[in-house]
């Protein structure tokens, strides 16, 4: 789909709305607010995000962890706040008037609220499009009808939205112009403090409190099953959040025998994984990474009972695959041990095979590389690229607020925000899983 550009560029300096879920998302959007900085000098960035997205000159009106929630049943936990949270959120972007909305993954929040600015004559882009080629690809045309582009992450993700007429664009992963072809792995270890010769293992449950409840008891359970065996081990746990490291300190009091073994960081998480011989996580952003840093890892991950009955019994999941490094290689580099399968034991097996076999480690890292490379488009300056072209361009969205660019006048709408019926059923209401 090709949108002309707009005859009547919007004066002043440019008001750019930006909203993250996650740690990762957090990241991403730093990167696009120092790229977008660079060719709008006068730019105003406004939203929700974190630290990263803060250091760049967001003006964050509420921190991402807000919508840190992931799966059927956590979503449905929290559905009042969130979206009390978006109600409140519509306000604010109402009275603030922005030329462009920018969602960053939380799909279940964003497209929610990427179509109703569309609807009112804003630009919006949605980064990071939801796995469309993992499962229930129809979804790319409701995405289309939220976000006037969608920028993604992976090759292979535009040609399934051009099949239903929506404007994508390949961009690349920051991570992969992040990370060096060429990890340092010894200097890694240095600033760590970690012996150059020790056996090392990073654990990463996740960035999520709830991921961390669900999958830091069962992989320390495999870290000590793999210390029985590789008596020498060290084992760093990095910490996303405070909060994150003191759910993992209080988990720690549980396995007193690992006792000195675990080291648990804050924050440094990449540094951690290039530090490591294997890194055990789980399924997300962090496997991409740990590929990136050239390290052999075990994907473990386990979802609620609810939402994997109901994935089970619709049939929902369309690859073999789930970890991104086995997606994007079309075959099976990493292990990957899910629900069921995701036992201490059977972890702690897979993992005894990248300590105990080198010649596995080296088979898989050329492929690493090469994906890396594929990856490695400068991200951040092609995502700012996409995003200013469509300041320039004309509204598509309900022409009758007489606003191109920019959102209606807040006494048009209801006086709490609220949207009309019509555009009340969202992502929350019809699912939560990407």
């Amino acid at each position: 789909m090709t949108i002309p550009p707009s005859p009547f560029p919007i004066p002043g300096p440019k008001r750019i709305a930006l909203v993250a879920g996650e740690t990762s998302g957090d990241q991403l959007g730093a990167g696009l607010i120092a790229e977008l900085r660079a060719r709008f000098p006068d730019a105003e960035f406004a939203g929700i995000g974190g630290a990263a997205m803060r250091a760049e000159g967001l003006d964050a009106w509420y921190d991402c962890d807000e919508l840190a929630v992931m799966g059927l049943a956590e979503v449905l936990r929290h559905l009042p706040r969130l979206l009390k949270l978006r109600r409140a959120l519509r306000r604010r972007l109402l009275t603030w008037k922005p030329d462009v909305y920018v969602g960053i993954d939380a799909p279940d929040f964003n497209l929610g609220v990427e179509r109703w600015l569309k609807e009112r004559g804003v630009r919006t882009a949605h980064y990071v499009g939801p796995s469309v080629w993992a499962w229930r690809e129809k979804r790319a045309e409701k995405i289309g009808r939220s976000a006037d582009r969608v920028l993604c992450l992976f090759p292979m993700e535009p040609p399934i939205y051009a099949r239903y007429g929506v404007d994508a664009r390949f961009v690349g992963h920051p991570l992969a112009d992040a990370i060096p072809l060429e990890p340092d792995r010894a200097a890694a270890r240095d600033a760590l403090g970690l012996d150059a010769q020790a056996p090392t293992l990073a654990l990463l449950p996740g960035s999520r409190l709830g991921e961390i409840e669900k999958m830091l008891a069962i992989f320390l359970e495999a870290a000590a099953l793999v210390r029985q065996q590789v008596s020498a081990l060290r084992v760093v746990v990095p910490a996303a959040t405070p909060a994150c490291r003191d759910a993992i300190d209080a988990r720690l009091r549980d396995f007193p025998d690992l006792g000195d073994a675990v080291r648990v960081l804050d924050g440094d998480a990449q540094r951690a994984m290039i530090a490591s011989d294997a890194v055990l996580l789980a399924s997300g952003t962090a496997a991409l990474e740990a590929m990136l840093c050239k390290r052999p890892m075990v994907v473990g991950h386990r979802i609620s009972p609810t939402t994997y009955r109901i994935v089970s019994a619709l049939g929902m999941l369309k690859t073999r695959y789930v970890s991104l490094p086995n997606v994007l290689a079309g075959e099976g580099l990493v292990p990957e041990l899910l629900q069921h399968d995701c036992t201490p034991s059977k972890l702690a097996a897979a993992l005894l095979r990248w300590f105990g076999h080198p010649a596995a480690t080296d088979a898989v890292l050329p492929r690493f590389e090469a994906i890396h490379r594929q990856l490695r488009c400068d991200a951040s300056a092609r995502a700012a690229d996409a995003v200013a072209e469509l300041l320039q361009m004309p509204g598509t969205g309900n022409q009758e607020s007489g606003i191109v660019g920019r959102a209606p006048d807040p006494t048009r709408d209801s006086p709490h925000g609220d949207e009309p019926a019509q555009f009340q059923t969202t992502q929350f209401e019809r699912s939560s899983l990407r």
